[in-house]
């Protein structure tokens, strides 16, 4: 089913999560995507490693991005969490690194895509610790 169509409007969102490392804070983002309706959001600095997908209890998917070195530090790192809509209408998706990921989705109109792309960019302190 498409996710997009020129007659319903869907609620995009961005959250600065600080970090994800307790079960807590990816129940809490579900949450949230929830009480704000929204299809998909948006995560900064999950500071999670490695890329991959994981299907929360919620129904949710969260896509992620870090590094993929073994020792690298645990900062930066983005994501992307899907609502049950947006999951049908997922064309694919892709790791750019520990920064950026990227989702796309189907549309109503065939041959056209929507692409989600969520970044992460440093405040002016944290590029001088990576200097």
């Amino acid at each position: 089913m498409p996710l997009l169509t020129t007659r319903a409007a869907i609620n995009l969102g961005t959250w600065n999560a600080r970090t994800m490392w307790e079960t807590e804070r990816i129940i809490q983002n579900a949450a949230e995507m929830k009480r704000y309706n929204l299809e998909v959001l948006g995560i900064n600095e999950t500071h999670w490693t490695q890329v991959g997908k994981q299907r929360l209890a919620s129904g949710d998917l969260l896509l992620y991005s870090g590094h993929e070195e073994e020792n690298a530090p645990y900062t930066q790192r983005v994501a992307l969490m899907l609502s049950k809509q947006a999951q049908n209408a997922l064309i694919g998706w892709e790791s750019h690194g520990p920064r950026i990921i990227k989702a796309s989705l189907k549309t109503k109109k065939e041959g056209i895509s929507m692409n989600v792309i969520q970044c992460h960019a440093p405040t002016c302190i944290q590029i001088y610790k990576y200097i």
